[in-house]
Order: C-alpha cells, then sequence, then structure tokens
C-alpha cells in the first residue's frame, strides 16, 4: 500500500517537471540569438521601408505646406535613425549566420578553406551588381527616367547577380539554405546599400532644409526636389527587392529547391 502510494506521488512529481529540455552546448544559444535578433531588427527595417512606401509618401503629399513642414522633421528623423541601424544589424548579424552556413558546407567538402572563398566570392559579385544598379537609381532626362528602362535594366542586374552566386558557389555538399541565402542575402546586402548610401544620405538633407524652412522661413534649396526624387527612386527599388529577398529566405529552411542537401 505504501509502495503504491510512494509511486503514485512519483508519477505526479514527474508531471510537474517541465516537458523541455535546452540544447547543450553555446553554438546552439549563439545561433538561436542571432535568428531572434535578425528577426526583430529585420521586421523593423522592413516595416519601416513598407511603411515610408504605402503609407509615409502617399500622406506627406496630402498634407498643406504648412502641416508638411511641421510633421515630416519630426516623423522622418525618428523613422529614419529606426530604418538603418535596424538595416544595419539585420545585415551583421546574417553575416554571421551566413558564416555559419559556408563553415558547414567547407567543412563537409573536405576543404575548409572554401568558406572565404565563397564569401569573397558572394560579396564581391553584389557589390559589382549595386555599382551597376547605382547609375539607374539617379534621376534622369529622357529615356533612363522611364520606369520601364529602368525596371528592367536593375532586375537584369539583379538576376544576372544571383545567377552568377548560384554558379560559383554551387557544388555537391552546398546545402539549400547556403544557396538560398547567398541570393536572398545579397539582396538584402543591395537595400542596405541603398539605406544607408541613398535614402540616408538623401532624408537628412531634407529633413534639415524642411525644418529651416518650417521655423526660419528659408527657402527649400534648388536641389531639394532632386534629391527627393533620388530617394524615392532608391526607396521603391528597396520596395521591391524586398519580396524576392524575404522569398529566398523563407526558402532556405522552408522550401529546399537548390543544392543537393537541405540542412
Amino acid at each position: 500500500m505504501i509502495v503504491s502510494h510512494l509511486s503514485q506521488l512519483a508519477l505526479a512529481i514527474r508531471a510537474l517537471e517541465p516537458h523541455f529540455s535546452f540544447p547543450q552546448g553555446g553554438g546552439a544559444a549563439e545561433f538561436i540569438v542571432l535568428r531572434w535578433l535578425h528577426l526583430v531588427f529585420g521586421i523593423i527595417w522592413i516595416g519601416l521601408l513598407y511603411f515610408f512606401n504605402l503609407v509615409g509618401v502617399p500622406t506627406m503629399k496630402q498634407l498643406e505646406p504648412a502641416a508638411r513642414g511641421k510633421v515630416y522633421p519630426v516623423l522622418m528623423s525618428r523613422a529614419m535613425a529606426w530604418f538603418r541601424w535596424s538595416a544595419m544589424i539585420t545585415i551583421v548579424v546574417g553575416v554571421r549566420y551566413y558564416f555559419h552556413l559556408l563553415s558547414v558546407d567547407a567543412q563537409n567538402s573536405g576543404d575548409p578553406s572554401l568558406m572565404l572563398r565563397w564569401f569573397f566570392r558572394w560579396a564581391l559579385v553584389w557589390m559589382v551588381a549595386y555599382a551597376l544598379i547605382y547609375p539607374f537609381q539617379l534621376p534622369h532626362q529622357g529615356l533612363l527616367d522611364n520606369p520601364w528602362v529602368r525596371t528592367i535594366a536593375i532586375a537584369a542586374i539583379v538576376m544576372a547577380a544571383s545567377w552568377i552566386n548560384l554558379d560559383l558557389n554551387n557544388g555537391p555538399v552546398v546545402s539549400n539554405a547556403h544557396l538560398c541565402i547567398s541570393v536572398g542575402g545579397g539582396l538584402g546586402f543591395l537595400m542596405l546599400m541603398n539605406s544607408w548610401g541613398v535614402v540616408w544620405r538623401v532624408q537628412k538633407r531634407l529633413i534639415i532644409w524642411t525644418r529651416a524652412s518650417a521655423e526660419q522661413g528659408t527657402p527649400m534649396p534648388e536641389q531639394a526636389a532632386r534629391l527627393a526624387r533620388w530617394g524615392f527612386i532608391a526607396s521603391r527599388v528597396g520596395f521591391w527587392l524586398s519580396f524576392p529577398m524575404l522569398f529566398f529566405m523563407g526558402a532556405a529552411e522552408h522550401y529546399p529547391f537548390l543544392g543537393s542537401i537541405a540542412k
């Protein structure tokens, strides 16, 4: 009788124990933190990008000049701080995680030196792609200002860069995650360059000029319209690039259609 009660008590105690166990080792903890940070700051970054394109720009156009002069500097100062730094953190954390994928595939291949070769090829291809895309985002006159010409040119450059990356990094032991992120991460890199190299450069000037105009009556400089147009084009390019970028990021773990090994 006593034994039976003790057995039941032991079962009751075990039922109260937690039904989970954490992975052992620092590596697992590091990578879940990396993924979490990547998701959190990526949501902030892309969410603000969508806000600018779908809400912010159309709303500003409908405001009276006096109201816009008061709202714009306050709103964009805070929004751009979150926008550019969340972009930076997202990419830095993502590159660290990408290094892990490259390291695993390099170890599986039996040649650890492949990790750096893959990474530098990836970085070179996407830096060249950005250099080619950059002039198509500038405001132009005539044919180059045609949205169809701009769209086709940028799409062709992005697809060529993606194909070259896949061709250079492909191999018998290269994982789906490695290849998907080589494309998705490359698109994210282009978006980061636009965020810091164009959008922020433009917006910090427009914020200063708009605040001075609203508070002191200073007229907006002649180049303000051109800069606003340049920032709008770069932001819209990032908006459209975000859709294939998010697809490839999701496909890395959930849609194995590239590579010979899905990890």
